[in-house]
């Protein structure tokens, strides 16, 4: 009995424990919620305008998540808005109060290469204004040297490197694993180069998929080089890549000298070195701390540079994951992104539609759910004219085809026309325990799929003839598009991935641009004076307690989270990638049936922390059992 009354009162404790702290949670939000004012937008100061950009850059942000800001959980990368930042960028070309551009990229972890080449053509447009642009890093990659050629001056850390890996790299293949579980997948697939399921049946790719991702890989590692030599022409950046050993060498040992002696860089110092340099240029900061300059803050820039949201054009974004069902920001959820536009088809009065894709793709109902919302734009006489990102392939060039124009960039990744199914059955597995199964049926698809007994051969049949019907609807939405027969089509689908120039040549893409582009088109089709033609962006604004979380987090800089030297940055980026690999494995079980989704295109653009919930803090999990 006194163990009882013991073990009671242990729970009684924790029952007030978590009492007090959602009292507290509860009360210190409602505090906040009511002593919340904006922060002052006009009031802009004189200096530099500082993008101190400490995550990645994204064409749709995800939204705050609350419980990362308490202790215990699991920080949230920081994600900036493409636009944000090229909004920023050409407000600061003609605003007296920007004496210069600063950017800070020790904490910067990518954003793909037409993001980044997006933003370099802004960094160009400050420099021809006449105005400085210094950048500073510990340690550059791809990403952050492509934009750092774009600057007037490089800075690098005195104990920094300039580490340019270039497109490539390796994936994990569970063949062998499956093997020794005595895991069956079943694979339904229609296409060559349709390599999704390649881990899953194979050790190694397959030498279609090589040839087709090297080629790729080749494409837009050509094209990084050709924007930096034309951004920074001094750079020695072909034989500093070819050889980066030999460079190093060549430099007694130091990598910082090595990349100088490449002209890769400009200056080698800290951050106070920097920022006193800055300061000479900008001016120094009121409180005259060692390394401090006049700087703007780029968050209250951009809320009072940014444009009033109420054109006659309306943008809808579509950007990561297809998925079934609803979603917030960043993921391209079927059901959100068709209502969103309905309703502004409803409500607004819209003559045109961009819609703007940086996905790879994923449900093939989600992705059809999306396509008849457009149509649906077409219907009432809309010209839609498409705008691609960074990777607008399978999926996302599924949802592309009522567009009137196609507009992408060299770099952008597209293409991957194909489908596929994939679903696993553990007879074998259970076999290895001693359970085998048994059972009636009174048709032969009685209790199919049967995954624990294995799946019948009229099922899987039945599972093929799906996806061939799937893909075969998928060329003739291309071809009737694209003004091609459906063989035609064929011959340059087969789930095969182009890089943006080579879908151009083959017909895939009509032209080379970005959405400020494709809005322009959009308003030429529609007949739109270029005075009225604005975008009006379709996306769900964020409500008060959203943009209290959102000024609340971004107070907070959460340094600790990213690293900065160039080893473990390298060893973030590919621990992002393994958790990526086991969220595809997953999203096979948990996601739709029938996919029409790019493997190849996982290993470019933005990584996101986390993304597949695999690091959870206490408060996540605790939410997660509660709600």
């Amino acid at each position: 009995m006194a163990f009882v009354r013991g073990a009671w009162r242990i729970l009684v404790g924790i029952k007030d424990v978590l009492v007090l702290l959602f009292l507290l949670l509860f009360f210190g939000a409602l505090y906040t919620m009511l002593s919340y004012s904006p922060k002052p937008e006009a009031s802009v100061s004189r200096g530099a305008l500082l993008l101190q950009l400490e995550g990645v850059v994204v064409e749709q942000p995800q939204s705050v998540n609350p419980l990362s800001a308490l202790p215990g959980s699991a920080p949230q990368m920081k994600e900036y808005r493409l636009r944000d930042i090229v909004t920023a960028l050409d407000a600061a070309k003609s605003d007296d109060n920007v004496k210069a551009v600063v950017l800070n990229l020790d904490r910067f972890m990518g954003g793909g290469q037409v993001a980044m080449s997006r933003i370099g053509e802004a960094l160009d447009g400050v420099r021809a204004a006449k105005k400085p642009v210094l950048v500073y890093a510990t340690s550059y990659t791809s990403d952050s040297y492509q934009l750092a050629a774009h600057a007037s001056e490089v800075w690098l850390n005195s104990f920094g490197q300039v580490f340019i890996a270039g497109p490539g790299g390796s994936q994990p293949y569970y063949k062998g694993l499956i093997d020794k579980l005595g895991v069956t997948t079943h694979v339904y697939r229609v296409g060559t180069y349709k390599s999704y399921v390649e881990p899953f049946i194979r050790t190694d790719q397959s030498p279609e998929a090589r040839q087709a991702n090297q080629s790729l890989a080749d494409a837009l590692w050509q094209t990084w080089q050709d924007d930096v030599r034309k951004a920074r022409p001094k750079a020695q950046i072909a034989a500093y890549v070819a050889d980066p050993l030999g460079a190093v060498k060549g430099a007694g040992g130091d990598l910082q000298q090595a990349a100088l002696r490449a002209n890769l860089v400009d200056k080698l110092g800290g951050e106070e070195a920097f920022g006193a340099r800055v300061a000479e240029v900008a001016g120094a900061a009121s409180d005259n701390k060692p390394g401090g300059f006049a700087a703007i803050d780029f968050a209250r820039y951009v809320k009072a540079k940014r444009p009033a949201n109420n054109g006659q054009i309306g943008v809808l974004t579509v950007a990561g994951d297809i998925v079934d069902g609803e979603a917030g920001p960043g993921t391209a959820a079927g059901d959100t992104i068709s209502d969103l536009l309905y309703k502004a088809l409803a409500e607004k009065s819209l003559k045109a539609l961009v819609v703007r894709v940086d996905s790879p793709g994923g449900s093939v109902l989600a992705g059809e759910k999306i396509r008849q919302a457009i149509l649906a734009a077409k219907q009432r006489g809309m010209p839609v004219v498409v705008s691609m990102g960074d990777v607008a392939a399978s999926g996302g060039y599924w949802i592309s085809t009522p567009a009137d124009r196609i507009f992408a960039e060299p770099a952008t990744i597209t293409g991957s026309i194909g489908v596929f199914g994939i679903l696993p059955s553990l007879e074998g597995t259970l076999a290895k325990i001693g359970v085998t199964t048994d059972g009636i049926r009174t048709t032969p698809l009685s209790g199919e799929p049967n995954v624990l007994g294995g799946i019948s051969p009229q099922f899987d049949a039945i599972g093929q003839a799906s996806v061939e019907s799937v893909y075969n609807r998928f060329v003739g939405l291309v071809a009737k598009a694209r003004h091609k027969t459906p063989a035609q089509v064929d011959g340059i689908a087969q789930g095969r991935v182009w890089d943006g120039g080579t879908a151009r040549q083959i017909g895939l893409v009509d032209r080379f641009g970005g959405l400020e582009d494709a809005i322009a088109e959009a308003a030429r089709l529609a007949k739109i004076d270029a005075d009225d033609a604005k975008p009006y962006y379709i996306e769900k604004a964020p409500d008060t307690f959203e943009q209290i979380l959102d000024d609340w987090l971004n107070s907070d800089t959460q340094e600790a989270a990213l690293p900065t030297d160039w080893l473990a940055r390298q060893a973030w980026m590919q621990r992002q990638w393994a958790l990526q690999a086991v969220a595809d494995a997953r999203g096979l079980i948990t996601g739709g049936s029938v996919r029409a989704a790019c493997l190849e295109c996982r290993g470019y653009g933005a990584p996101r922390l986390a993304s597949a919930g695999e690091e959870k803090g206490f408060w996540t999990m605790l939410a997660g059992k509660l709600w």
